[in-house]
């Protein structure tokens, strides 16, 4: 299981971490940043969450149920 790990530097920034825990211990960890600022953080953490979704497949097939507008978009 993966999950986004946040923490705090010694320079004061924040760290993200994805982490992958096997039987509750901690196999692999991939660094993803260091964010100065709320801006900077909110991208790290949506880059974090795409790493980890890119190996999976969707339960559902999403395009089937978009909802078009009266032009068809």
């Amino acid at each position: 299981m993966a999950f986004i790990r946040q923490f705090r530097t010694k320079s004061g920034a924040t760290g993200v971490q994805i982490c992958e825990k096997r039987h509750q211990v901690v196999v692999k960890t991939i660094h993803v940043g260091s964010a100065k600022s709320e801006g900077e953080l909110r991208l790290l953490l949506k880059k974090a969450q795409r790493i980890i979704d890119e190996g999976k497949t969707p339960l559902f097939d999403l395009k089937e149920y978009e909802i078009k507008d009266k032009y068809g978009r």
